[in-house]
């Protein structure tokens, strides 16, 4: 694959805006409920924590690679995961937590990277962090809404929201330099490297569908939504009716 004269960062969004798209409706539609049902964005969390506690993990451990060449003053959400969980979960959570299956063989695959081939998790640091500045960000605005649009919410709209807060850091700055980042490193890999990142692109986006997959309960909430709704209407209907 030519990658000559080309933003590597366009080129990962080329390579991968099919699977990113069916990516991008699965997460509408797990976490879309998630604006009104603490329990589901806590999942989210969950499944995520593990993930980004890993990446960042390797980008310390590995002090002499270009992936560690990815980190950005201010990226690191562990804590703010753990934060976050605590708000949720309460101060104990970790007592019964297990790793998911899902989440499990992500974790596998990425271990297996970092033992054969750091470079290659470039493509999850860069396309994880991207994701949380960009749609993270627009999950974070339509939840504030929707917590204000609850009568008995009383939450401050800060509170359980510390993964997508970067404090004063500048979002768009934040990114910018993530992408410098990845182009940089790009610059001095050979095509190989390049087109294997590429592919690894693309299993980021398969495996983030699978444990997105895994988040249980939102098809029951959806259901009494829907249930809610319908009664609703049923009732405007009959009081119409005998109008």
């Amino acid at each position: 694959m030519e990658t000559e004269n080309i933003p590597f960062n366009k080129i990962l969004r080329r390579e991968t805006r099919d699977i990113h798209s069916v990516s991008d409706a699965l997460v509408n539609a797990k976490l879309a409920i998630s604006f009104s049902d603490k329990d589901v964005w806590a999942e989210g969390l969950l499944i995520f924590y593990e993930i980004f506690r890993f990446l960042e993990q390797a980008m310390s451990a590995n002090k002499e690679s270009n992936l560690c060449k990815m980190y950005v003053n201010g990226m690191e959400r562990t804590s703010a995961f753990e934060e976050d969980l605590k708000f949720y979960l309460g101060d104990d959570w970790k007592k019964n937590y297990t790793v998911r299956e899902s989440v499990a063989k992500y974790l596998s695959h990425l271990k297996e990277l970092e033992s054969t081939n750091t470079d290659l998790l470039i493509a999850y640091v860069y396309h994880l962090y991207m994701g949380l500045l960009s749609g993270g960000q627009i999950l974070r605005k339509k939840r504030e809404i929707g917590k204000r649009l609850l009568v008995n919410s009383k939450d401050s709209n800060t509170k359980g929201n510390a993964v997508t807060d970067f404090g004063n850091l500048n979002i768009h700055d934040l990114k910018q330099k993530i992408v410098d980042n990845v182009n940089s490193i790009a610059d001095s890999l050979d095509e190989d490297t390049k087109f294997k990142i590429i592919v690894e692109s693309r299993m980021v986006f398969k495996l983030n569908n699978e444990i997105v997959k895994s988040i249980e309960g939102t098809n029951v909430i959806l259901l009494k939504k829907v249930f809610i709704f319908s009664v609703i209407v049923l009732i405007i209907f009959m009081l119409w009716k005998l109008v």
